[in-house]
Formats: structure tokens, C-alpha cells, sequence
């Protein structure tokens, strides 16, 4: 299997677990135009694990909404993980440092 082969065959396998989540995310709901306690909740979760970038792209859900859940329920959540601001910050100097030795 090529190497274009793998990266087609790992974005197939995560788009079909990013479905599922959604049906499932779907399912919760009652089939009218409100959302329930239950979806409120399961995104809840999801946002609070993956931030609320993700939980939009993920549930198809927009993010002023997910925001609005949060702040009813009083929690704070920063836009994205923390190893994202880890993995900024190394990046930036893995940067520096090879325009250094330029």
C-alpha cells in the first residue's frame, strides 16, 4: 500500500467515526427543530474534551450555539486543547531556530 493509499484509507476511517458520532449526536434529538437535553449534553461533552472548534466541525453544529450552551451552564472553555498552545510554542521555536542557523 503506497504511502497516498494509507493517508486516503486514515481520512476514510475518520470521516465514518465523525459520522457515526454525528448520527449519534442525531439520534438524541427528538426530530423537531430543538435541540434536546441530551444533544445539549452530548455536545457539551464532546466541546469540553475537544474543544469547540471541533465540536462545530464534528457535529455540524454552529459554534455561537455550542458557545451559548456553555455559558448557560457556566463553563469556560478555551477555543481548543491545551496541546495545541504546546504545539504552537515548539513549533515556533523549531522555526526560530532553523532561521537562526541560516
Amino acid at each position: 500500500m503506497s504511502k497516498s493509499d494509507t493517508r486516503t484509507l486514515i481520512k476514510a476511517l475518520i470521516e465514518d467515526e465523525n459520522s457515526f458520532k454525528r448520527i449519534e449526536f442525531h439520534a438524541l434529538g427528538s426530530g423537531k427543530r430543538r435541540y434536546t437535553g441530551e444533544q445539549k449534553e452530548y455536545a457539551i461533552d464532546k466541546a469540553i474534551s475537544i474543544g469547540v472548534r471541533a465540536t462545530e466541525r464534528l457535529l455540524k453544529v454552529p459554534r455561537r450555539t455550542i458557545q451559548r450552551w456553555l455559558s448557560a451552564k457556566g463553563i469556560r472553555v478555551k477555543r481548543c486543547p491545551d496541546w495545541v498552545y504546546s504545539w504552537a510554542y515548539w513549533r515556533r521555536r523549531r522555526i526560530e531556530k532553523r532561521r537562526f542557523w541560516r
